[in-house]
């Protein structure tokens, strides 16, 4: 009876338990079902796409930026592959021990990179992050041998820019730059993305959208460590569009060989078409530099040096003329009947205006001159005393019609207009009226005056081409295969409304200035071009004694004189016009006119020893 009693008991008490666990069993089994449900009904979706990324990535192929070549097909800019550095941020669980890594493996700063992964992973899911651009030979390999302990790591290939000649031409071609987060979001850039390159300045800006080209992008199936598998799919890019300048690429060259070591500019245009042949700013920069990107340092000093080789001074550096202003004066004098070409002006070295004693440059003066001695050799008195009875409105009148003071619509960035000055400017300006002492200084392109080298290039290109401004260009092409995206056109811009038989006069007083005696650009004389031309030297400060301002010995080299020098050539058909300005080099007639006669006789002289060898063929 015990037996029994114990047994039934001890059945009852293990019913009980297994009742007990039976409940567990099935909550459990609840639970676990539940939780798959969650699983692969409610966030299955997000999963599976988050399993698909981390084992297929998406990678962009960025597009091979468009070639540029001179005029004749010289090629200038080109593209080289750059192994470059990126880094996954969602394969990584832990970012801080890996970038201690690559910081003591490359030297590359931890905090730095920790910043951009930061600001670049926001809605950028599995989106490559640009960590360091054109890895060398040695660092590759470095990365490569460690490759299992650099989880979420990847190197790829790249195109990257490639300037063959370094500074050659620098300013017209300008330079690429990261883009900027306010540049991405302007919707200008539809096809660029956090880390691209983009053209800063030049045509490389000028003409992005058609050098930059459409990216495409594959899918790659990758394994545990990031390492390349296979690729599933592919879009292949489409490279850009090539460009050709109008420049001549060793007129360019002799252009920059001239300046170097001085600070200024020289523009050669064809005064026929408005192409631009060669454009040249002292000091200049390499466009290289930049692709890798520079520090700080490097750059506050670039843009706040002094020096500032950032800037083309052919379009944006404002100067004042000095004596190739004349032009202008002598055109209002001719237009407005207050010239007799065969009357004499005398010219004692000075002029008088009550107190005040303007000097000529030539201190003992010219003596009795008529109009195209007084151009020729460039008296001071002469046109001190026509620009006292023009007045400075009628003088700002022909000057504008020449083109000085506007902007002549290159459109390459930060022209400047440069200043025509009238009366009526004045008194808006400074609230007080014109002065004539103010209008004898401007009568040779002095007091507030001021012109950039392509509108003095393109004045004396007009004189001679029949009175036609046209509009400066530097590129003839864009396009690639069947596909064109710009083609050359001259464009008049304006003429000059003048007699004809006025500027013929001028014409030959600015031959005469090259060719005749006594003329001050007769070291721009060719044997057999016949160069037409004008020098002009312009005062930086006031000089107060007559011997500092005539050698320029005692004075810190930043107050002396620019030199000018404005040319074309062949005289009769000109198909060169050129404009010389070189900063703080004293008389255009020895520090200018020289190098734009090496100008000409290179590119001329060499068409026509080849027209020559052609005709004996």
């Amino acid at each position: 009876m015990r037996s029994s009693g114990f047994d039934t008991v001890t059945s009852e008490l293990f019913q009980v338990r297994l009742r007990r666990l039976m409940y567990v069993v099935f909550l459990a089994f609840a639970v676990l079902t539940l939780r798959l449900w969650l699983l692969q009904v409610v966030h299955g979706p997000e999963y599976r796409v988050k399993s698909e990324n981390n084992r297929i990535h998406l990678r962009d192929i960025p597009s091979f930026r468009g070639m540029i070549f001179d005029r004749n097909g010289h090629l200038l800019v080109d593209n080289r592959p750059s192994y470059n550095l990126y880094i996954i941020p969602e394969d990584i669980r832990d970012p801080l021990p890996l970038l201690r890594r690559l910081g003591e493996l490359l030297g590359i700063d931890p905090a730095a990179v920790r910043a951009k992964l930061d600001k670049a992973g926001r809605g950028q899911t599995f989106r490559p992050v640009l960590v360091k651009r054109d890895l060398e030979r040695e660092a590759l390999a470095v990365v490569e041998t460690h490759r299992f302990n650099l989880p979420g790591v990847i190197v790829q290939v790249k195109p990257q820019r490639h300037y063959l000649r370094g500074q050659l031409a620098a300013h017209a071609i300008g330079y690429l730059g990261e883009i900027s987060e306010v540049q991405l979001n302007s919707g200008r850039y539809p096809e660029n993305r956090p880390g691209d390159l983009i053209g800063k300045s030049g045509v490389e800006a000028r003409w992005q959208e058609y050098l930059n080209g459409s990216r495409g992008g594959e899918q790659v199936e990758v394994d545990a460590a990031g390492r390349q598998l296979s690729v599933l799919s592919r879009k292949p890019p489409v490279s850009g569009m090539n460009l050709a300048l109008t420049l001549d690429i060793h007129l360019q060259a002799l252009a920059e060989e001239g300046l170097k070591d001085k600070k200024g500019a020289i523009v050669a245009l064809d005064p026929g078409t408005g192409e631009i042949l060669a454009m040249a700013s002292s000091p200049a920069f390499d466009p290289n530099t930049f692709i890798g990107g520079i520090d700080r340092t490097t750059w506050k000093r670039m843009v706040s040096g002094g020096n500032y080789p950032l800037q083309n001074r052919v379009i944006s550096g404002q100067y004042p003329p000095g004596s190739i202003f004349k032009i202008a004066v002598a055109l209002a004098g001719l237009e407005e009947g207050l010239i007799d070409p065969q009357e004499e002006v005398f010219c004692s070295g000075r002029y008088q205006l009550g107190s005040h004693t303007f000097r000529c440059w030539k201190r003992h003066g010219h003596g009795h001159v008529a109009f195209h001695r007084a151009l020729r050799e460039s008296c001071d008195v002469y046109f001190y005393k026509l620009g006292r009875r023009l007045g400075v409105d009628r003088i700002a009148r022909y000057a504008g019609m020449l083109g000085l003071g506007t902007r002549t619509g290159l459109n390459l960035g930060s022209e400047r207009p440069g200043l025509i000055p009238t009366s009526r400017w004045k008194l808006k300006r400074f609230g007080v009226p014109w002065q004539a002492g103010e209008t004898i200084s401007t009568s040779i392109g002095q007091s507030f005056v001021l012109v950039t080298p392509i509108q003095a290039a393109r004045m004396i290109g007009a004189v001679f081409n029949g009175g036609i401004l046209h509009e400066p260009k530097i590129v003839r092409w864009v396009g690639k295969g069947d596909r064109t995206g710009y083609r050359f056109e001259p464009t008049v811009q304006s003429r000059v409304d003048a007699d004809p038989r006025n500027l013929e006069r001028i014409k030959r007083a600015l031959v005469a200035v090259v060719n005749e005696p006594h003329g001050t650009g007769w070291r721009a004389r060719l044997k057999q071009i016949v160069v037409a031309g004008k020098t002009g030297t312009a005062q930086v400060v006031n000089l107060e004694t007559e011997k500092a301002s005539k050698d320029g010995e005692g004075v810190p080299e930043k107050f002396r004189d620019h030199a000018w020098f404005v040319a074309v050539a062949p005289a009769g058909a000109p198909s060169l016009a050129i404009a010389v300005l070189v900063e703080n080099a004293g008389h255009g007639g020895s520090a200018a006119a020289p190098i734009a006669g090496r100008m000409v006789e290179a590119y001329l002289g060499g068409r026509k020893a080849g027209r020559d060898r052609g005709s004996r063929r």
